[in-house]
């Protein structure tokens, strides 16, 4: 009896076999006939706007020169967003298919980030390089203008790799935001104000005060800081923390005031409207003694403000270089001295008196959202997101300074929203180099970029901490900037950067 049921089953379990090699033929034969078809499908307009719902997807597509242009030819969507047939075509599609059926099953449409999506470092992963150069065969055609020409030089000779979306980013899809010209335009309106300061803030005595640009309605907060000594860097216990944090060291600081907040759009337009240069070249010299000679910004190109606003929102895409000359000039119309920050002067501000990663109570580890399982499950940020401006609850854009509270010296944005130009060159030895007690330091005598130091809207939480160190970089900043030479005053592809101001106790007699 055992015999002939284990016979039985030996023979389902071969039958079985049989059926499941003969339908996985029937079913690769079908797969054959037919795949061209299916795959060609897949691959159309109409499938990939049915299921790709992310906002004015297909309107903004028919906006662009991709589809609105003099020739009449539509370059359709799998044109860009997937490599040329014979350059892992179908690898490509099934990797994105992958994701596009795993977002479709888990994940809610209306909460995505799409502002975040449509980034330059998010989109490189959905435009293929050879896809653009499949189709622009002819890099230098009788039409291109002079500016475009040196840029495709650029392009071809750098040794460094670069992307055509890094120029060409919304050519695919129409953004009105974007201008390719010079914005003659910018920062021209100002905004009605019923009081237009005639003389700056009188400061008597250290404490906080409220400064006032002469000639505008503009003003900003100024906090008294008392200085002190701290430990500067992060200990090497910290997670997720850097290897040029450290090591820490004892840093004393004589008393300073820094700002409250950011430079913002209406502080920054104040010093473009009275300097602005509006015929000069880059690379002349740009200030002198007098107040009325310091020569300022050339109009930028594009939208500096990215279409998201001026007013009290931080300004955006100055060079360090801008940044400094602004400082020169807020010193001389208002009779102080300010300056951008030391490294040391940030981080003690930013700290707030705290030895912690945040001014706040919790880990990095907790806050992260990189990594497999976060990204699955998610973080906790309730605590974080109503003190930082960050990846999680930015939107992929600045915001107000009113939207997160203040450390606890009452300072705001410390440790987000713009990641902020610090005095100091950058170098990764220069805890180690100046490991014991320094007074009121101020990094290396030269180098070639600057620290910037807080973290921005596009940065991860393991980022924003008080220790985390960070530098401009300013050629990959310029790339797509059209200019020969580049430009001193925009960066043209760094958005996420600005700058707050400090007032030095000396420059006010007094004091």
């Amino acid at each position: 009896m055992n015999l002939k049921n284990n016979t039985d089953r030996t023979f389902i379990t071969r039958r079985t076999k049989v059926w499941l090699i003969i339908c996985g033929i029937v079913i690769t034969l079908i797969v054959l006939k037919s795949g061209k078809a299916v795959v060609s499908y897949t691959s159309s307009d109409k499938y990939c706007v049915s299921c790709h719902i992310h906002p004015m997807a297909d309107q903004s597509w028919k906006l662009s020169t991709h589809y609105n242009n003099r020739s009449g030819n539509i370059i359709h969507c799998a044109d860009c967003h997937l490599p040329p047939e014979g350059h892992g075509y179908l690898f490509a599609k099934a990797k994105h298919g992958l994701k596009d059926v795993y977002g479709y099953l888990f994940k809610d449409s209306a909460k995505i980030n799409w502002q975040e999506k449509k980034l330059l470092e998010n989109a490189k992963g959905y435009v293929y390089e050879k896809s653009c150069l499949e189709c622009h065969q002819n890099l230098f055609p009788v039409t291109l203008s002079v500016n475009g020409g040196n840029a495709h030089l650029f392009y071809t000779t750098s040794h460094e790799p670069l992307n055509c979306i890094n120029c060409h980013l919304n050519v695919g899809h129409f953004d009105k935001n974007v201008i390719h010209a010079h914005d003659t335009s910018f920062g021209v309106s100002i905004t009605a104000t019923q009081n237009i300061y005639t003389e700056p803030a009188r400061v008597g005595k250290f404490e906080n005060f409220n400064e006032k640009i002469p000639g505008s309605g503009v003003s900003f907060d100024m906090v008294a800081l008392n200085g002190g000594t701290f430990n500067m860097g992060s200990p090497e216990g910290e997670p997720l923390r850097k290897p040029d944090e450290g090591p820490v060291r004892k840093v004393t600081l004589s008393k300073f005031w820094i700002a409250k907040n950011e430079v913002t759009w209406d502080e920054y337009l104040a010093f473009f409207r009275a300097t602005v240069s509006q015929g000069r070249t880059e690379g002349q010299v740009v200030t002198t003694k007098k107040v009325d000679a310091i020569s300022g910004a050339t109009p930028p190109w594009g939208a500096p403000d990215q279409g998201w606003g001026k007013g009290s929102r931080p300004a955006i895409t100055m060079t360090w270089h801008a940044a400094n000359v602004y400082c020169q000039w807020l010193s001389k119309v208002t009779g102080k001295k300010y300056r951008l920050p030391t490294e040391a002067e940030w981080e003690y501000a930013c700290r707030g008196g705290t030895e912690t990663p945040y001014f706040f109570d919790g880990s990095p580890k907790d806050y992260t959202s990189t990594g497999f399982l976060k990204k699955l499950f998610g973080t906790d940020t309730s605590k974080i997101a109503s003190r930082v401006v960050y990846k999680v609850n930015s939107s992929a854009k600045t915001r107000d300074p009113g939207s997160v509270r203040a450390n606890p010296f009452g300072l705001k944005n410390m440790s987000g929203n713009v990641a902020e130009f610090c005095l100091d060159f950058y170098s990764p030895d220069t805890y180690k180099a100046d490991s014991t007690l320094a007074v009121n330091p101020g990094g290396p005598a030269k180098g070639p970029e600057h620290v910037i130091r807080g973290g921005s809207f596009k940065s991860d939480a393991k980022d924003v901490r008080s220790a985390a160190r960070d530098f401009t970089k300013t050629k990959a900043w310029l790339v797509t900037d059209p200019q020969m030479p580049k430009s001193i005053w925009w960066y043209s592809d760094c958005i996420d950067v600005g700058f707050r101001v400090v007032c030095e106790v000396d420059s006010i007699t007094g004091q």
